[in-house]
């Protein structure tokens, strides 16, 4: 029994808008905080050997220049929560549209290494906060119909923004004559493909100018009339506005803000539905996807892969990312969360594995052997292609449903904590790994994607059509 089971039945679970348009719109303008992810995550690879190069120094410094912003990513995905619940939503995007917007033009203009540390430092709490913010917003302002279509946006934004920022390296590149120091309008290319983030920062922040703040958040400030004005803008004129906000009242009574003291309890510190958040976004990052945008290029040249066709084999494997979200968003919400999740593991896992055996053998003349270089160029690929069908997307559809509304925001702020630093444990050790042992870094991975599938069908339920004020 939820806390919602005396509430007045307002329709919420089948309400479609009448403007669905505007609806996409919205989700759209929020989802552009993953397109900054996205774009940011795979900008920093068309910089990497130029970095090395300038600051001369060694892999395992390199990577943690490359991974720190990661760090920035985690305190600002475990503040994001409070701080929206204060502040509301729209004001956190604003906020890190400003931050992104310093951290692009600081890291286009760095004096030393240290400073451009500091500047993606700053850009990865903007990140983070807006990997919060994000899908909590979608989710509040979403029909239940259309919810887990819309929260897919995060993960399509961020796909977009990984391919878009390898297009316009390349165009940098071609303009510096393929040489990442080159100079382009009086920098070097690397700091153009760095400087050239201030334009979606600075659109994010326009966008949320244009996009009404979360009917959930006006209710718990005391803005009903705002909030039923959201309500119909969404949810269109068929539902009971009036019920649609006693419901959500009713869902919030004698609740406070969430905080990190009301995800404590059960028995292992946190309440186990934060545990299931927590293990799905490591899960999500374990399997070693981003070692695909950060290090694609690395990757590939270091089994044999000419530096040109590198660059076409990570802009391809984009694609194959892009197509594989699209999948995900026509059957999230027919098919469910969990059968997509099941699906991709199994895919994950044959990709990685096959991969593992590829590198597994000896580089002849500096290249793997024709049938294993094949195989492991078509795993890369199908690997990718499962992940983005699954977990890329079902992740963060998840994070923003699971969660009882006393504790999403701040649940939500821990689960995505966890996924950065996931991510920056990740991507800081595969230099290291990879100089170990390529083959049996790539086993690893596997065992994570195998662990997923035990992980889910046992702990993780469904949230594939039910209103957010049924989660408890």
């Amino acid at each position: 029994m939820t806390s919602t089971a005396q509430a007045p039945q307002s329709g919420a679970g089948t309400a479609h808008p009448e403007h669905l348009g505007h609806v996409i719109f919205i989700a759209a303008a929020a989802a552009m905080g993953g397109f900054l992810f996205g774009y940011d995550s795979a900008v920093i690879n068309g910089a990497v050997e130029a970095i090395r190069g300038r600051y001369d120094i060694g892999s395992a410094a390199l990577a943690q220049v490359i991974a720190i912003a990661l760090i920035g990513c985690a305190i600002g995905a475990a503040t994001a929560g409070r701080i929206a619940d204060r502040i509301g939503r729209i004001r956190c995007m604003q906020i890190s549209a400003v931050l992104f917007t310093v951290s692009a033009v600081g890291s286009a203009l760095p004096f030393a290494l240290w400073d451009l540390a500091l500047w993606r430092i700053i850009g990865g709490f903007a990140i983070g906060m807006a990997s919060v913010i994000g899908p909590a917003y979608i989710a509040e302002v979403s029909p239940a119909a259309y919810r887990g279509r819309l929260g897919s946006f995060q993960q399509a934004a961020i796909v977009i923004g990984i391919a878009i920022s390898q297009l316009v390296n390349w165009g940098i590149l071609n303009a510096a004559g393929g040489d990442q120091r080159g100079k382009v309008m009086g920098l070097e290319a690397w700091q153009v493909m760095l400087g050239v983030m201030v334009v979606p920062a600075v659109l994010y922040g326009l966008l949320s100018f244009a996009i009404p703040e979360s009917p959930r958040f006006l209710i718990s400030v005391g803005r009903h009339d705002r909030a039923r004005e959201v309500l119909k803008e969404v949810e269109g004129d068929k539902a009971d506005l009036n019920a649609r906000v006693t419901e959500i009242e009713h869902a919030m009574t004698s609740e406070h803000k969430s905080s990190f003291k009301d995800l404590l309890g059960g028995s292992f510190f946190f309440k186990p539905i934060v545990w299931v958040g927590i293990g799905l976004s490591v899960f999500q990052q374990f399997v070693g996807i981003n070692v695909a945008f950060y290090y694609s290029s690395t990757l590939w040249q270091s089994v044999g892969v000419d530096p040109s066709q590198s660059f076409l084999y990570s802009f391809t494997t984009s694609i194959i990312n892009i197509i594989g979200t699209v999948i995900a968003m026509i059957f999230v919400d027919r098919v469910g969360r969990k059968p997509l999740a099941l699906i991709g593991s199994v895919g994950m896992v044959i990709g990685l594995g096959l991969e593992a055996w590829a590198f597994s053998y000896d580089l002849v003349d500096g290249k793997l052997p024709a049938t294993q270089g094949w195989v492991a160029l078509i795993a890369a690929h199908v690997f990718v292609l499962f992940f983005a069908l699954s977990w890329g997307v079902v992740v963060w559809v998840f994070l923003g449903e699971m969660f009882p509304n006393r504790i999403r925001a701040a649940a939500l702020g821990v689960a995505a904590s966890a996924q950065w630093i996931a991510n920056w444990a990740i991507t800081a050790s595969f230099p290291s790994l990879a100089d170990w042992n390529l083959s049996a870094t790539y086993v690893i991975y596997t065992v994570f994607a195998a662990l997923s599938i035990p992980f889910v069908l046992k702990y993780v339920k469904e949230t594939k059509g039910k209103a957010l004020e049924e989660m408890g």
